[in-house]
């Protein structure tokens, strides 16, 4: 028979384990509204599917009283598990167990966590929530580091990467969660930044908060590095859920469309009443999109950050798609150094993952300005243009207004690889507005009349309707169709379900040289 002894070693050394940093701070934990590491890892996986990895593994540090020094876990729970039936890989840090600091060995489960998603084609979902590298283990921790970040790298573009910000993250840390696909974290008791306020002031001078350099509202709002902002734990895996609902398990996978057995070709009037009359009026483009997906629910992303773009995942008719939108209520809906950011980045991730691109363009042109000039925006608008221009995934166009320019090719316009371009009658189309393009065209009979605005408003209206006019590029082949909004939810859905089985090969190459 087996020992009874054996059984009570391991029941006990497992006891040790479970405990982390013991019950005393687990409790400092909940009262400060935060969940333990192990608590984290347990509401993302479905009941009893959690598989832990490396449970015993133990630090082999020697200096600096580390020696003797028993630290559970090492500081970090990884393992797999379910996620609405689909295998799942996770690490979620132990703040209880020296500060959730990194050394070699807690890099080493980290990376297995990884290695081993890489294997099964699974998403990761990290929990993070350290103090930092375990400056005891000097190199060791550096190394470490450069262990996870090598791996989220390997990574990239086979697997999704979510990292959830749930505590300090800071200095080199910060990396890893900057190299995974997105980053949700909660509003209470997280910071993330390179150098905090004290180091900032011992080498600038200059006063400033924690709230200033690492919050997740500054993050979501002005750095752009944090796409999803949690009121707390429970909301950021809850949130976690959601993106994994749209993405495939790795890239070799379709995404988990859920296909009407019956498409819905009726059309929707009510999308008529969405639109302003004139294209100078701004118009709302959420009202828009929650319109054509299914139920309304589209997870916007960067929903704080470069507000004159729209991204985010939804599905038409059970098809899951990525959706990209001009919004013209933010800056007119001109595109600008962030909002080209947002968009390349968006677009970069949904052909990694075979997920359809639907493009909704409202946009004036790219915003004229010194700073945006000096900032470098032909390099950043550049991105839309190489995103769009090298993405393989089916690509669904439709021009509601506006559509001027560089812009209107940064949108994905048929040139830049879209398989279908759609346009409402209410759509313009052409090199600039139409006032800019009056003023340099009739300057002569301009100068002559003897009311110029009212002249100029009536040789726009004639430019608008004759060289801007949807039918003008439809006539030359650069549009599909023109189609009344009532349709385009429709249109959408059809054109989706044929294109799913688009292949396109593209020129053999290591890789392109986006301008980054």
């Amino acid at each position: 028979m087996l020992s009874e002894k054996q059984l009570d070693i391991l029941r006990e050394r497992r006891a040790k384990v479970l405990a982390g940093g013991g019950e005393d701070k687990l409790q400092e934990r909940h009262a400060k509204g935060l969940m333990g590491a192990r608590e984290r890892l347990l509401a993302l996986f479905q009941p009893d599917t959690f598989q832990e990895i490396a449970t015993h593994a133990k630090h082999a540090a020697k200096h600096f009283g580390l020696a003797d020094k028993e630290l559970p876990s090492d500081g970090v729970i990884v393992g797999t598990g379910f996620v609405d039936g689909r295998p799942v890989a996770a690490f979620s840090q132990d703040f209880t167990v020296m500060g959730g600091t990194l050394g070699k060995m807690h890099a080493k489960k980290i990376v297995q966590s990884m290695q081993l998603a890489l294997k099964i084609g699974a998403p990761v979902v990290a929990f993070k929530d350290s103090a930092g590298a375990r400056i005891q283990e000097a190199v060791d921790a550096l190394s470490g580091y450069g262990e996870v970040f090598y791996n989220n790298v390997l990574l990239s573009g086979v697997v999704p990467q979510i990292a959830i910000i749930a505590g300090p993250c800071a200095g080199g840390a910060s990396y890893s969660p900057a190299l995974m696909d997105f980053i949700i974290m909660t509003k209470q008791n997280a910071y993330m930044f390179i150098t905090g306020p004290e180091v900032i002031k011992a080498v600038t001078g200059r006063t400033t908060s924690l709230d200033e350099v690492g919050s997740a509202q500054m993050h979501a709002t002005v750095s752009g590095n944090v796409h999803f902002v949690a009121d707390d734990d429970r909301h950021a895996i809850q949130i976690a859920k959601a993106l994994l609902s749209y993405m495939p398990s790795n890239n070799t996978e379709d995404p988990p469309h859920q296909p009407y057995p019956d498409l819905d070709l009726s059309s929707d009037e009510g999308i008529n009443d969405l639109i302003p009359d004139t294209s100078s009026e701004p118009m709302d483009v959420q009202p828009i999109i929650k319109r054509l997906v299914d139920n309304g629910q589209f997870l916007e992303v960067h929903a704080g950050w470069a507000g004159n773009i729209v991204v985010g995942f939804a599905r038409i008719q059970g098809t899951v798609v990525g959706i990209l939108a001009n919004q013209s209520l933010v800056r007119a809906g001109a595109m600008d150094i962030d909002a080209s950011d947002k968009g390349a980045r968006f677009i970069r991730f949904c052909n990694a993952f075979n997920i359809p691109l639907v493009t909704l363009v409202d946009v004036p042109g790219f915003l004229p300005g010194i700073e945006q000039e000096r900032g470098g925006i032909i390099r950043h608008g550049a991105k839309m243009l190489y995103t769009y221009a090298s993405a393989t995934v089916p690509k669904i166009t439709i021009i509601l207004r506006k559509a001027y320019g560089g812009s209107y090719l940064a949108m994905c316009a048929q040139e830049m690889g879209a398989d279908l371009v759609f346009a409402w009658p209410t759509a313009e189309i052409a090199v600039m507005g139409a006032e800019g393009a009056v003023n340099i065209l009739y300057r002569g009979e301009l100068k002559a009349a003897e009311d110029r605005k009212a002249k100029a408003t009536e040789l726009a209206a004639e430019y608008r309707a004759k060289f801007a006019s949807p039918y003008m590029s439809a006539s030359r082949g650069y549009i599909t169709d023109v189609i009344e909004p009532a349709d385009t939810r429709a249109t959408i859905a059809l054109s989706l379900r044929k294109l799913l089985s688009k292949r396109e090969l593209r020129p053999s190459k290591k890789h392109g040289c986006i301008p980054l």
